[in-house]
């Protein structure tokens, strides 16, 4: 049942993002921004964590879950050492997902021949 919640609600995230760009003029970064800042408004009224709880990957995975990441690095941080927390806890918080995207990501590039589009 964890698989299905994880898949249904994952689905609905990505289905709401395609309505976004379907139906707006918002560029996809834009979305994505509006997806990481929406993640850490839900965590910092605390609305995020119980989603989480019960959806499993499907919240923590797609970008509303990175900004839920750097929001409890950073309130972390701060609680940790102060003003200074602001500048490094998302940055610490989310290394291990930033430096995995950055291999991967350069893995496929070298066994993948991209082409731009015209």
């Amino acid at each position: 049942m964890d698989y299905i919640k994880a898949f249904i609600i994952g689905g609905l995230i990505c289905v709401v993002v395609q309505i976004l760009m379907e139906k707006t003029k918002l560029m996809p970064g834009r979305i994505m921004v509006i997806l990481v800042c929406t993640g850490a408004v839900l965590g910092a009224v605390g609305l995020y964590e119980p989603f989480m709880e019960f959806a499993g990957a499907g919240a923590s995975v797609p970008l509303t879950g990175f900004g839920n990441v750097l929001w409890k690095g950073v309130k972390e941080a701060v609680d940790e050492k102060g003003a200074i927390g602001l500048f490094t806890g998302g940055f610490k918080a989310s290394a291990v997902g930033i430096s995995a995207a950055l291999i991967f990501g350069y893995i496929a590039s070298l066994l993948c021949d991209p082409k731009m589009k015209k």
